[in-house]
Formats: structure tokens, C-alpha cells, sequence
């Protein structure tokens, strides 16, 4: 007989592409992930994974095993679900991903009012780019993850996943103190031309954001620093290496050095939280998505 946590495992490191990313999602060692598919293999008399360059391939027959993972980690998640509805509380384990900033600024309060209120409920959360949460929530991979949007980037949202605006999160222009734009009371989207930028890499939806913005507006953007954590986007500009477009969620106190102009129309990124559509009685989803929407306020009260 296949064992459940050993499939689910197969089915992470699928999900997650790694051993390692498979046993952070999961909560494991890397060690207890690998023991746990090499038990799969002794059991099923099959290799599963094969070593590619320093990560793993999955073999034609763990494809074919992970597809039934799907299956029956589908069935039990309806019968977790159908089983909690009937208790009526939140409950069990909730594996939450959110972005870089959000994962900062909005989910400490979130996860620390949800363990007050229902110490039966378990959240997890891994911070994951929103491109890839999405996935992962409609591979049954992650329960809920806080994800997010610009007005010319919408996110895309496919069947079987429902979505709840959580707020809308403003991002504000910083310069270094002795650049030009840093006494104005405001700087249009069509004076951003000839500008060095520090900006997150391709692939994240602020640098998407950023280079179609200024393309709208006939510039093309020169991007000459790129780091994935805002802090260091914000330790560039403070050093006079460029200026940045960054929310507010998550940044922290700027340093010396730094100077924040509006922008005008000024850019606005839309938070959510989404969550498979089987999934939507539980309540441990609709109590976190109610924590999401009570926090917003409080802790965007507080940004610095």
C-alpha cells in the first residue's frame, strides 16, 4: 500500500522543482524528504528522481505516481474541509505564502492574532513571489497565499481559484537628497526619462511594472542595479546609485540620505488573497482572509 506522506513529498519536490524547496513548503529536512522518497522507491520498486547537475529530475514513472498523489491529496483536502466545516472552527494545519514585503509588514500581525484567537489552528507561511503562489495554490501545493497586482499587470487568477482584496498598497518615488526631484512637491510619470533605476529583478511584477510604465511614457528604462529585497533597493538609492519606485508595505523607516517624493498619478499595487475554490467553506480559510482585511488598516496606519 502507497503511503500519503510519502507521495505527498513526491508531489512537493514536483511542485517546488528541489529536495530543498519541497522541504521548506513542507516543513521537513531535506534528509526527511529524501528518506521519504527513498522509502517510496524500496516500496514501489521504481527510481523516482534522478540527479540532474546539482538538483534532481523526476523519472517518467514518478510522473505518473504524482499525478495520483494529486488525486488522493485532492480527496483528503475535501474531507479536511468537509470535516472542519462541521466543527464549525478553525483548525489544523494552514500553509500560507505571501510576498517578500507582505511577508514582513502584514503577516507577522496576521499569524500573531490568528495563533491568539484559535490555538487549534496551525498557519504556516513561506514566502513565495506572487508569479509562482498563485500556482502553487492552484496545485493544491499552498491552502492561501497573499499575492498582488499593479493597474497595468493585473494577476492572473485560473479556474478553481477565488480571490479577496485585502487593500491597496501605495509606492512612492525615493531619490538621494541632492537629486533634483528631491525638494518637489511631486514628479510626473513623464519626467522619469533618463533616470538610473535600482529595481528588482526580471520576472517580479514591480520590475514589470516599472519598465512598462516608463515605456507608456516613452522612456526606456535604464536599469542599473537590480536586488530582489526592498531594503537593499532602498540602501542603493540612499548610497546615490539610482532611484526606485517602492510600496510602502514592508519598507521600514528610511535612512538618511533618502528622500520620498510622490509620483503623479501616483502607482498603487493591489493586495489579495486567494485560495482554491474546494477550499472555500473551511474556516480556517475565511477566518485568515477575515485577519488579512481586519490588519490591512492597522498596520498601513503604521508604515512608516
Amino acid at each position: 500500500m502507497l503511503d500519503l506522506q510519502r507521495l505527498r513529498a513526491l508531489h512537493a519536490v514536483s511542485v517546488h522543482g528541489t529536495v530543498g524547496a519541497a522541504a521548506a513548503a513542507l516543513g521537513y529536512t531535506p534528509s526527511a524528504v529524501s528518506q521519504q522518497i527513498a522509502k517510496l522507491e524500496r516500496e514501489t520498486r521504481t527510481v523516482l528522481l534522478e540527479r540532474e547537475g546539482r538538483g534532481v529530475r523526476l523519472t517518467a514513472e514518478a510522473l505518473q505516481l504524482v499525478d495520483t498523489a494529486e488525486q488522493l491529496l485532492s480527496i483528503v483536502e475535501r474531507a479536511e474541509t468537509a470535516l472542519e466545516e462541521r466543527r464549525g472552527v478553525p483548525a489544523g494545519r494552514l500553509t500560507v505564502a505571501a510576498f517578500a514585503s507582505a511577508a514582513r509588514g502584514l503577516m507577522p500581525a496576521v499569524l500573531a492574532d490568528l495563533a491568539r484567537r484559535h490555538p487549534a489552528l496551525d498557519a504556516r507561511l513561506t514566502e513565495v513571489d506572487p508569479h509562482l503562489s498563485v500556482g502553487l495554490v492552484a496545485r493544491g501545493a499552498l491552502d492561501l497565499a497573499v499575492a498582488h497586482d499593479w493597474d497595468i499587470a493585473p494577476l492572473p487568477v485560473p479556474p478553481g481559484v477565488e480571490q479577496a482584496v485585502i487593500g491597496a498598497d501605495p509606492c512612492t518615488l525615493l531619490v538621494p537628497e541632492a537629486h533634483p526631484f528631491a525638494g518637489r512637491a511631486s514628479v510626473r510619470r513623464e519626467e522619469l526619462g533618463g533616470e538610473r533605476w535600482v529595481c528588482q529583478p526580471p520576472g517580479r511584477v514591480c520590475h514589470d511594472w516599472l519598465v512598462r510604465t516608463l515605456r507608456a511614457a516613452g522612456h526606456e528604462p535604464d536599469i542599473v542595479h537590480q536586488a530582489d529585497e526592498n531594503p537593499t533597493l532602498v540602501a542603493l538609492v540612499a548610497a546615490g546609485l539610482g532611484i526606485g519606485l517602492i510600496p510602502r508595505l514592508g519598507r521600514g523607516p528610511l535612512p538618511g540620505g533618502v528622500v520620498e517624493v510622490p509620483l503623479d498619478p501616483a502607482p498603487v499595487r493591489r493586495l489579495y488573497a486567494l485560495w482554491r475554490t474546494g477550499a472555500a467553506g473551511r474556516p480556517s480559510i475565511t477566518e485568515t482572509v477575515r485577519v488579512l482585511r481586519e490588519q490591512w488598516p492597522k498596520v498601513t496606519a503604521a508604515a512608516p
